[in-house]
């Protein structure tokens, strides 16, 4: 399907973070883990660039020690997002997303620490003729285990067996 135009030795090799899992190969629970990731200052101060987000928590040393909340510059919320949601994600061709439920900043997050992600997938439900929703939580932890962001995944994701679906009772749209 995706690997249409190579040669067919090639197609066969398996592709580096490729997820080929169907809507019924979900399954409720499942767990994963990303490795860690440091925040740089760098990247806080490219991704603010490049989003045009210029607030003095994150981007003015002076204000961020002396009058900021925290007493040091924040990582940005959405940046902090994108990285964990990134060190998720993998080539799922069979799934794209449907959007983001429940998203939550709990804590903040500075230059300098480190983060990683647990996915755990918590619904599925049959949707479309050819087409299931799953869900999955995505809880973004700082240093030793601190959870520092939530959010609810949803994405769509192709039946292996549409008739089997419509087969056992579930209605789909």
């Amino acid at each position: 399907m995706y690997d249409t135009r190579m040669p067919k030795e090639h197609a066969a090799i398996p592709i580096w973070a490729c997820e080929d899992l169907y809507w019924e190969d979900f399954q409720i629970g499942q767990q994963l883990r990303t490795i860690r990731r440091t925040i740089t200052e760098g990247e806080c101060q490219t991704f603010n660039a490049m989003a045009g987000d210029m607030h003095p928590y994150g981007c003015d040393e002076i204000f961020a020690v002396d009058e900021g909340l925290f007493g040091r510059r924040l990582v940005a919320g959405a940046m902090i997002f994108s990285i964990g949601i990134g060190m998720v994600a993998t080539n799922w061709w069979q799934a794209f997303s449907y959007g983001y439920d429940r998203l939550r900043f709990i804590k903040p997050v500075f230059i300098g620490d480190t983060i990683y992600t647990i996915r755990t997938n918590i619904h599925k439900e049959p949707k479309y003729e050819k087409r299931g929703l799953t869900k999955a939580r995505y809880d973004i932890h700082k240093g030793e285990g601190e959870i520092v962001l939530s959010c609810e995944h949803i994405q769509t994701v192709l039946y292996r067996d549409p008739e089997a679906i419509k087969a056992s009772g579930n209605s789909i749209a």
